[in-house]
């Protein structure tokens, strides 16, 4: 999936999924998809970006960017793990 041309490649072994983005982020980058599987199909349950951030807030994790928790639907936010590293949570669905 994606498109070289955009410079951007998703690859698949198994289960495992690596996402490939040049040029459009500035570090490594963590990506989680709450409401997708694998394959990037939609679940029929899942804990929605905004629960998961309440959560992570409440443990004192400091955002980077914050999903606006009075709408639905796809948003995400990001933080930085203690090592350094981007995570983006971003839920599409």
């Amino acid at each position: 999936m994606g498109d070289q041309t955009h410079n951007w490649l998703i690859m698949k072994n198994g289960e495992v999924v690596i996402g490939l983005f040049q040029g459009m982020f500035d570090k490594n980058i963590l990506t989680f998809n709450p409401g997708w599987d694998s394959n990037a199909q939609q679940l029929t349950e899942f804990t929605d970006v905004r629960e998961l951030q309440r959560r992570l807030k409440a443990r004192g994790v400091k955002m980077i960017s914050e999903a606006d928790e009075s709408t639905t639907g796809p948003a995400s936010f990001m933080l930085v793990d203690p090592d350094g590293n981007m995570i983006l949570v971003d839920q599409h669905v």
